[in-house]
């Protein structure tokens, strides 16, 4: 199966490039990426494919059947469905769009013309977050009522004054960027709930003020003390669904040097807390005594898992959880936060 990378940054190298040669059923056919140094470096590395700047070259040919999208934020939606009218099937990295009247145009798209469109929202393939969800299915923390989400960090600004910091591009900051992956297991492992209220406050504090902020260190490049820092670097909120209560703390950048990057799931029965990319212990009592485990099973690197289930699904139809369908309610999700913050009051959608 023919595919192509469009963008060749760092989520193309680490992940999805990787994946694909590692699958017997997917050869790369173009590394596509607007900086043909990049595109170039791409086909040197991997020793396959055609170097290409121009993705409407990609989707001309006919060979091609799939594309993964790995660009900044502001062109997923009209690449992806610029693909899917090419009848190309698409795996867009996240967020699925800036906002979600972008992510329900993509989905619209896809309904349209009926090829596969996934966002990679790669928790869903992750064996970690797939077995908490089977102890939940199979009812062992009983009734979950609450669920706490944490995803601060001390100084992780991704490179200050470039795309990430800049909303036209990316859309907003810490919670478009980080806690879209958070929320989205919220949501997968209690059975993607309706919203119903949301309030949120958004932050920018720490990076406004570009050329004093401090850090050890800043992934996604150097600080650009000329470009332009205008998203959230912390948030915080409380979501009502049909199902628990959320409440998220969340931060690129606190004044608080502990990282706190954690999902509690609170039960009736028993609870988990997720350490995010990690294992997970459960907390419950037994005949009057209080007990805690922590499961031990194997690990496996859930962006090839991602990758793989994405090449299945084109083959066999299949309909996978990281589908445009259930990725659009954490869109709403997380858009409902941001107005709540720049209105400073309660959203409520149903």
């Amino acid at each position: 199966m023919k595919v192509a990378v469009i963008g060749c940054g760092t989520i193309a190298n680490a992940a999805h490039i990787p994946s694909y040669l590692n699958n017997p059923e997917a050869e790369i056919k173009y590394f596509c990426d607007i900086i043909p140094e990049r595109a170039q470096a791409a086909v040197e590395k991997y020793d396959c494919g055609v170097a290409v700047t121009d993705y409407h070259e990609v989707l001309k040919d006919p060979e091609i059947v799939a594309v993964s999208v790995c660009t900044p934020n502001n062109v997923h939606p009209v690449i992806a469905i610029d693909a899917l009218r090419a009848g190309k099937h698409v795996l867009c990295e996240k967020p699925a769009a800036r906002t979600y009247a972008e992510a329900l145009e993509m989905q619209k798209v896809q309904h349209e013309t009926g090829k596969i469109l996934n966002i990679g929202v790669v928790n869903r393939f992750n064996d970690s977050v797939n077995l908490i969800k089977k102890y939940i299915d199979s009812g062992k923390l009983g009734n979950i009522h609450h669920v706490y989400v944490s995803f601060r960090a001390h100084r992780s600004i991704p490179g200050l004054g470039g795309a990430f910091t800049t909303k036209a591009i990316a859309g907003g900051g810490a919670l478009i960027d980080w806690g879209v992956h958070y929320l989205d297991i919220v949501m997968y492992c209690c059975g993607d709930p309706a919203v119903r209220t949301v309030t949120g406050e958004t932050f920018c504090k720490l990076g406004k003020n570009m050329e004093e902020y401090a850090y050890t260190d800043m992934w996604a490049g150097p600080p650009d003390y000329n470009g332009i820092y205008d998203v959230d670097d912390s948030v915080t909120g409380l979501i009502r669904t049909s199902g628990p209560v959320i409440t998220l703390n969340g931060a690129w950048a606190q004044n608080i040097g502990v990282a706190e990057q954690y999902i509690d799931f609170m039960g009736d029965k028993a609870g988990i807390r997720l350490q995010y990319g990690k294992d997970f212990t459960v907390y419950t009592a037994e005949h009057g005594a209080l007990v805690e485990y922590k499961p031990v099973f194997q690990m496996r690197d859930h962006f090839q898992n991602e990758i793989d289930a994405f090449i299945d699904c084109i083959k066999t139809g299949k309909k996978l959880p990281s589908h445009i369908d259930t990725v659009v309610i954490t869109a709403q999700m997380m858009q409902a936060i941001y107005d709540s913050a720049d209105q400073h009051r309660e959203i409520v959608l149903d």
